[in-house]
């Protein structure tokens, strides 16, 4: 538990996170709030995760913490499981204002600007604190990857949480990249993923998550990859046999928000709204790293086959054919950002 007790640690700090309301002001139809409350501001807030995950937990923890700090005056309503749009639909809607908040992978904010992929390259960090660092709303290259969003999109991030690291899942042993020659995984539907999936060795094939379980089960696709707490929170070991750790991609998931809702806050309700986002940042990551060993034990129980490093699996071969392939597609593109990353420490 290293790397949690130095996010800890690091998070002590004060932040000044910046988080847009994301409505925009003609479409900014405030509902209505409870009458005991009787907030002055209701937000959306839609996402793409069910709600027992901590990717979907987390953002009722955000509604609550955020009621709590405005005292009140703000009232967030969550929508999960794709009921507002698929992932990309989300980002979009963030970017309109037609939606106050939204989650996506870094890799999926980069539908809006382009650089955020970056963050999700494959075996990009040295480990979760590292990534932690990085992807802090006040690190130097979040700061410089944020104001590049609000001028493309009028969309800012206002904390980020730890993800999990991603695993292959498949209904047959793989060992190296050879074993997956021709077998199609599906991969989040952007260019870093599909990236990594084909330098995995396997035949990329772009389903947005909702669509993921039907996927497995009618063979549309054989695998998939994910992080554990995923695997585990929607049952894919019903239609998955066999748990690759892999760990190609450390991931921290972006909670986004409306550009011209932040700049309509007022300075109270704009501290409100770091504070509850610093609390549910803590929260969630915490979620994570206490239960990532755990879950993938609670797999093995479920009759998945877990195959790791002392199971055979060639992690080197996955880590240098990933690497080769990020490295043509998007190693001049990205260099200098690379860069920036690797000086945080």
């Amino acid at each position: 538990m290293t790397e949690r007790k130095s996010f800890i640690r690091s998070t002590e700090i004060t932040r000044r996170t910046a988080l847009g309301m994301g409505l925009g002001a003609g479409a900014m139809a405030l509902l209505p709030g409870s009458a005991q409350a009787a907030p002055s501001l209701t937000l959306r807030y839609g996402h793409n995760n069910e709600p027992a995950s901590v990717a979907g937990a987390q953002a009722d923890w955000f509604a609550e913490a955020l009621g709590k700090s405005s005292g009140g005056d703000i009232a967030v309503e969550v929508y999960p499981a794709s009921q507002l749009g698929k992932l990309q639909e989300l980002a979009e809607a963030v970017s309109l204002g037609s939606i106050a908040l939204s989650h996506n992978t870094a890799g999926g904010i980069g539908s809006l600007y382009a650089p955020f992929a970056a963050l999700d390259t494959p075996y990009l960090y040295r480990d979760v604190d590292h990534l932690l660092k990085v992807t802090d709303v006040n690190s130097p290259v979040m700061q410089e990857l944020n104001e590049g969003l609000i001028a493309a999109a009028n969309v800012r991030v206002i904390y980020a949480h730890y993800f999990g690291r991603r695993n292959l899942t498949a209904n047959k042993a793989v060992y190296s990249p050879a074993d997956l020659a021709g077998v199609k995984i599906r991969a989040v539907p952007f260019p870093i993923y599909t990236t990594a999936v084909e330098g995995m060795g396997a035949v990329a094939v772009p389903v947005d998550w909702s669509e993921v379980p039907t996927a497995l089960a009618t063979g549309v696709v054989a695998g998939q990859e994910n992080p554990v707490n995923v695997v585990l929170s929607v049952k894919l070991y019903d239609v998955q046999s066999h748990l690759m750790l892999t760990g190609h991609m450390s991931n921290a998931e972006m909670v986004v928000m409306n550009e011209d809702a932040w700049q309509g806050l007022s300075a109270e309700q704009k501290q409100a709204v770091t504070t509850a986002a610093e609390e549910t940042r803590i929260k969630a990551t915490n979620a994570i790293l206490d239960k990532e060993g755990s879950e993938t034990d609670q797999l093995r129980e479920l009759g998945m086959t877990v195959i790791g490093e002392d199971e055979g699996l060639k992690l080197e071969e996955f880590r240098t054919s990933v690497k080769a392939l990020v490295d043509e597609r998007f190693g001049e593109k990205y260099g200098d950002l690379y860069a920036k990353i690797a000086a945080v420490n």
